[in-house]
């Protein structure tokens, strides 16, 4: 098992900042490996991530958590990759801290193991860079809509 665990903090409200990251179809605007999430029940959905040459990694999940501006929790339910994981939102006086912890777990060996080892490669530096990514979107989103009124 692989696990990774990443915090930033983001200068809005836990509501603001719940609400944005739990519209999950929207991920793939800031973690750049998803390619879709696509929701296929009340609390399932599908996931496709970007291989190597340009073969799709695809699994579906089911939300075991959801405490509004609080957490999200989930479980891989099959498909090409078996993981787990929880974002937390954490009010603190100026703004909320977000950690994300993501457990992946061995897949059995051939070209597709390869394929999602590739996805995989540097998870840390990969999860960071799509945090510092979320928190600029959703500062710059938030506080822009604040401007227009």
């Amino acid at each position: 098992m692989q696990r990774v665990e990443k915090s930033i903090i983001v200068n809005l409200p836990s509501d603001e900042v719940y609400r944005c990251w739990s519209d999950l179809e929207q991920l793939p605007r800031f973690m750049r490996h998803l390619k879709e999430v696509r929701r296929t029940g009340e609390r399932t959905y599908h996931w496709v991530a970007e291989g190597p040459l340009w073969r799709p990694i695809e699994w579906d999940a089911e939300i075991t958590e959801d405490q509004p501006n609080r957490a999200i929790g989930w479980n891989s339910t099959g498909g090409d990759i078996e993981t787990t994981g929880e974002v937390t939102f954490q009010p603190l006086d100026q703004g909320t801290k977000v950690t994300v912890v993501m457990n992946y777990y061995d897949i059995p060996g051939g070209m597709l193991s390869e394929a999602v080892a590739r996805l995989l490669q540097e998870p840390d530096k990969r999860l960071e860079e799509d945090l510092r990514t979320f928190k600029q979107m959703v500062e710059s989103q938030v506080l822009g809509q604040r401007r227009g009124r």
